[in-house]
């Protein structure tokens, strides 16, 4: 759960559902949260709907699996990046 002020998507205006459906279609479908309408981090940008649809639009278009990295260097890459950031995900 989020600390900061989110808006549910069961209380999403038009453009922040628009930017909640926009950015679905472009993430690999193993990132698709079934038991919520949106996940967490998606959802701490909510309360700017624009952000919301660039930050991860950019990350849907980079995990695309017409590019030529596969899943598993996505993951590598990924892996690295929060290491070397000192990030726990």
């Amino acid at each position: 759960m989020t600390w900061i002020k989110t808006i549910p998507p069961s209380e999403a205006g038009e453009l922040l559902r628009k930017a909640l459906d926009a950015q679905k279609i472009l993430y690999p479908t193993e990132y698709a949260a079934p038991d919520k309408d949106a996940a967490e981090i998606v959802m701490s940008h909510s309360l700017i709907p624009e952000a919301l649809h660039h930050a991860f639009a950019t990350f849907g278009v980079l995990m695309s699996p017409a590019l030529p990295l596969g899943r598993r260097h996505h993951e590598m890459i990924a892996t690295m990046v929060s290491l070397t950031n000192r990030c726990r995900y």
